[in-house]
């Protein structure tokens, strides 16, 4: 009967665990940040491009399987969006930025707007009536 109940109770963490997972995750929350993003800076050094409109600016890593998913996503609306850049970012190359700005898990999206501040970060694969309707709301 004890080990009955354990395993109800396993469960039941587990399911609990595995509903906020899918809640929390693969959704765009709307950040509100003053001034300019530190990201905005390290985007022009490297990558020498912001978009007019904004910057979907992608952290992956090599083993990532949802990456490959999100980069052709986010390079599929960009192509068909005016204004908006996709930048993918190897997020093990680029350790220090990582941290800076809490990139907690692979694939994280961030939208900059046009300014390059951070209007946006979705953390898993996002969909794209998602990242539609979130690059809409940049004015």
């Amino acid at each position: 009967m004890n080990g009955l109940l354990m395993l109800v109770a396993i469960l039941t963490l587990a399911t609990c665990y595995g509903t906020w997972v899918k809640v929390s995750r693969s959704r765009i929350k709307q950040v509100s940040v003053v001034g300019r993003s530190p990201l905005a800076s390290a985007i022009k050094a490297q990558f020498n491009v912001l978009g007019s409109k904004a910057t979907l600016v992608q952290f992956s890593s090599a083993f990532c399987a949802p990456c490959r998913a999100t980069k052709a996503l986010l390079s599929d609306i960009a192509a068909k969006s005016t204004g908006v850049v996709h930048i993918e970012i190897d997020a093990e190359s680029q350790l220090a930025l990582v941290r800076e700005l809490s990139i907690r898990s692979t694939p994280t999206t961030l939208i900059l707007d046009g300014q390059g501040r951070e209007v946006g970060r979705a953390v898993g694969a996002p969909k794209r009536d998602q990242v539609l309707s979130a690059l809409a709301a940049i004015q």
